[in-house]
């Protein structure tokens, strides 16, 4: 059963119906889950899960790939950034976030969104917020991270904001030869120019992708870029 909007715009949805109808959190989304057939919306965060555009697309990564993940706001990129996340951890390994963006309270409540509880993936899963985090500072981080490890940073011009640190360009591809030589997936999500305009373009590319200081984007093997609901998903 195809869903008629995105998860996360099913439970704006039902955040919406509980404050205008003064109802719990819980019996909104479980109406919003009636309308879409379910009994629960546990039923539809599991089937939803199972369907998951992030979870075909774990399944087209192998170790060593750079993915960029590119949206305007609001469009879903960081659940989509922890989906695969999750779809990693369902297969046995471990993952990452790196942000400046997000407490870890509102990570949790992301994960909830999608319906994931992350005590499920405990000892599975690091949440980094460090002042400090640059290509130098994740390197350090995962340096004795397993093969397999799946890290997202969020976001790709975040790398680009302190002075002190190498050149964006220097630090992709400092990031990218780590990756490869320690077999980790690195996901980037990235800010999308204001030039873009989703009127005269269904998706954003890769020349839409907001660059303060010039970057190499074919230092990305994978890219992933979401719009409306729908994604275009693109391997180099």
């Amino acid at each position: 059963m195809r869903l008629s909007a995105p998860i996360y715009r099913l439970k704006r949805q039902a955040r919406l119906l509980s404050r205008k109808e003064e109802i719990p959190l819980h019996l909104a989304l479980d109406r919003i889950a009636a309308e879409e057939g379910f009994s629960s919306w546990s039923l539809l965060a599991a089937k939803a899960a199972e369907t998951a555009p992030a979870t075909r697309l774990f399944a087209r990564l192998v170790p060593g790939d750079m993915v960029l993940i590119g949206a305007r706001p609001g469009q879903g990129k960081t659940l989509m950034s922890l989906e695969l996340a999750v779809a990693a951890m369902k297969a046995g390994n471990r993952a990452a976030f790196f942000t400046l963006e997000y407490t870890h309270a509102d990570i949790l409540q992301r994960f909830h969104d999608i319906g994931i509880e992350p005590a499920d993936f405990d000892g599975r899963f690091v949440f980094d917020t460090s002042d400090a985090i640059s290509a130098a500072y994740i390197i350090d981080g995962l340096r004795l991270a397993p093969r397999g490890t799946l890290a997202v940073i969020d976001y790709l011009q975040l790398l680009d904001q302190k002075r002190e640190t190498p050149e964006l360009m220097v630090q992709v591809q400092a990031l990218k030869a780590f990756a490869r030589e320690n077999g980790l997936v690195l996901v980037f999500i990235s800010q999308i120019d204001r030039s873009y305009d989703p009127s005269k373009k269904p998706f954003p590319d890769v020349s839409d992708i907001r660059l303060p200081n010039p970057l190499d984007l074919s230092l990305f093997d994978k890219t992933c870029f979401l719009n409306e609901g729908e994604i275009r998903f693109q391997a180099a």
